[in-house]
């Protein structure tokens, strides 16, 4: 059995995990914007659950200190950052941020920093973090480390293709810090799930969510089902750490930017900064 935490779990392909490793026998924890839906979902799984607005850093804080006392030094096997999505007009959010690029990048990269004594409570037994990223790191995405916020020339695609990109970043530097103390990291395209995703936004892609292409799409359940593989799967045997997959499967089609070892480290440095990790 594992103690798992799953951010975005209100619905969507995070409940639908949270529904699966429920089933499985696994702890369950789970966290999400909306209290309504995310209790919702803990009283059908029986997991734990918590409230927390990503675009709030003071609520990933606090959020972290209500999972510690949760956990009271159980120790947390598994962290799925599965939270985030695609927003509409650039907007900055009460920390100073531009929303998309916090909600999916900065806010989770705060959240495992703050959890991290809990993940080293299981390294011995292989603690993981798992990044949901997307198929958008490829398509939309080309950081500029002067220009996180996207200031000078922002759309809703780049913005989302940039923090999806973020993530893989992410898990790249947290292989490279904490692979050898047992820690494992992986991030993955959980493929193009039927949820409302976009659905408020200008992104052309909200027309494949919202029209008979949806048909396409595969459901919540099967979204589910990978993120789930990946948090049961152990590291290094079913997935190798520090690396993207499609789905289940690794995948060597991503952003070239991701081979970068320089904006690895300096997109660390600057997502510390601006999260007040010293």
């Amino acid at each position: 059995m594992k103690t798992v935490l799953i951010t975005g779990a209100s619905d969507g392909i995070g409940a639908a995990s949270a529904r699966q490793l429920s089933a499985d026998g696994h702890r369950v924890l789970i966290a999400g914007r909306s209290q309504e839906k995310t209790r919702a979902v803990a009283r059908e799984t029986g997991a734990t659950a918590f409230v927390a607005d990503f675009s709030r850093l003071d609520d990933v804080r606090r959020l972290a200190d209500e999972v510690r006392d949760e956990l009271d030094g159980s120790g947390l096997d598994v962290l799925a950052n599965n939270a985030g999505g695609l927003f509409g007009d650039r907007s900055r959010t009460i920390d100073g941020n531009e929303k998309t690029f916090q909600v999916n990048h900065l806010a989770p990269f705060l959240l495992t920093h703050l959890l991290l004594d809990e993940l080293h409570a299981i390294a011995a037994d292989r603690a993981s973090i798992i990044n949901t990223s997307s198929v958008g790191n490829r398509l939309f995405g080309n950081i500029d480390l002067n220009d996180l916020h996207n200031d000078k020339k922002f759309s809703p695609n780049k913005a989302y293709g940039d923090a999806k990109l973020a993530n893989i970043l992410f898990t790249r530097g947290l292989h490279a810090r904490l692979h050898d103390t047992g820690i494992s990291a992986v991030a993955f395209h959980p493929g193009n799930v039927a949820t409302n995703f976009a659905s408020d936004t200008s992104s052309a892609m909200r027309f494949v969510y919202r029209t008979p292409l949806r048909r396409l799409l595969i459901s919540s359940e099967k979204g589910g089902d990978n993120l789930t593989w990946f948090v049961e799967g152990e590291p290094d045997v079913a997935w190798r750490s520090g690396e993207y997959y499609d789905e289940k499967k690794h995948s060597t089609k991503v952003n070239p930017q991701v081979h970068d070892d320089s904006l690895v480290e300096g997109l660390w440095q600057r997502s510390a900064a601006l999260v007040g990790i010293g």
